[in-house]
């Protein structure tokens, strides 16, 4: 059974308001030996759940013909000071990233996948590159997006 956490709510979940609204995503896969690039358009929000303590973040899109989705679930963990993220997505796999913050940059990682965003000036826009790596070491590109904000 996990551990029970104080109800005060940490300071460090502010951070987190950038994500809050609607966004629309476009952008496209990276080409690899055998495949082509493929057109990515998803709508992604973000929304506090009751509590103030997580952040839910469901998304929905096409990549190329390909129907996808899931729902991220970000938290705080006071004990090691760090975002964590919780992803479920709609081919039945569960993933557990970091998620850290570092001179604008926006980071999620694990040990074979990893994103980094930015959000423009006025916090209307996000733009993201994801990598994958199969062996924890050699990262290569696999799709860059950008998010716009919508509502």
């Amino acid at each position: 059974m996990a551990k029970k956490r104080s109800s005060k709510r940490p300071p460090e979940l502010e951070q987190l308001n950038v994500f809050i609204g609607r966004w629309m995503t476009e952008g496209e896969t990276v080409a690899e030996a055998g495949a082509r690039t493929a057109a990515i358009v998803a709508s992604d929000v973000y929304q506090w759940l009751p509590g103030g303590h997580f952040v839910m973040h469901p998304a929905y899109g096409r990549i190329g013909a390909a129907g996808v989705g899931g729902v991220e679930i970000i938290g705080f963990d006071p004990e090691t000071g760090q975002f964590r993220t919780y992803f479920f997505d709609s081919q039945g796999n569960a993933t557990v990233q970091t998620l850290s913050c570092r001179d604008g940059v926006w980071t999620w990682e694990d040990r074979h996948s990893r994103c980094t965003g930015k959000f423009s000036d006025d916090g209307q826009t996000l733009t993201a590159r994801h990598e994958r790596s199969d062996d924890g070491v050699t990262w290569i590109p696999s799709m860059n997006v950008v998010l716009r904000k919508i509502d």
